[in-house]
């Protein structure tokens, strides 16, 4: 088995989590989107990470490469069984990949990867009105759902991979939670990103 992609991307960082959690031995590829790599581009045609190579089997996309996963290896569970929980599981990563990532990752692509990959100056602005104003509607929404050290059903998930997963890009841009404000989003946070395999995750190849 194969994953392709930098593990600075969010959504491979998703699946290299869900690899650890689950004990599946992949090969790691880290590189970045749109790379000619003619195996990767025949399991993401449109050239966007994370993509899988599963013997003769390919997939791209982090949700559906997860759900492919916990069919193949479904121990340990990280969708939960009841119906209700399935479904608040399956909205939290909705919400990490839709409304959280275009948000949360604004920072880091000013500091980090505009000045140091793409050879562009950083605008503060952004940086300025991302954390002024549009991430505390979400931290917000966030702060009042949190009710323990998980989302879903009292165990660690893929709505915590999802939600949590972003969080790492805003820390490498030098921003965080401010804990004072957002204090059950701030301690979630640091407790999920603290798991062993987040930490494999984030130590994994960029590239």
């Amino acid at each position: 088995m194969k994953l392709y992609g930098t593990s600075l991307s969010p959504f491979v960082r998703k699946v290299l989590v869900v690899l650890a959690e689950k004990g599946i031995e992949a090969k790691h590829v880290p590189l970045r989107f749109h790379d000619p790599d003619p195996r990767f581009r025949a399991a993401s045609p449109f050239g966007k990470i994370p993509a899988l190579e599963d013997e003769e089997f390919r997939l791209a996309d982090s949700s559906a490469i997860i759900h492919y996963l916990e069919r193949t290896h479904p121990a340990p569970a990280l969708l939960p069984t009841d119906a209700q929980d399935l479904g608040r599981a399956l909205w939290f990563d909705e919400l990490g990949d839709t409304e959280l990532f275009p948000v949360l990752i604004k920072p880091f692509v000013q500091r980090v990867l505009r000045p140091k990959m793409m050879k562009q100056p950083c605008d503060e602005a952004v940086v300025a009105k991302c954390m002024g104003e549009e991430l505390p509607r979400l931290f917000d929404y966030l702060e009042g759902v949190i009710d323990g050290p998980f989302l879903v059903g009292g165990a660690f998930g893929l709505a915590d991979i999802s939600v949590a997963t972003g969080f790492h890009n805003l820390h490498l841009a030098g921003e965080a939670v401010d804990a004072g404000r957002w204090p059950r989003l701030a301690a979630y946070v640091t407790g999920i990103l603290e798991r062993p395999s987040f930490q494999a995750a984030i130590a994994a190849r960029q590239g």
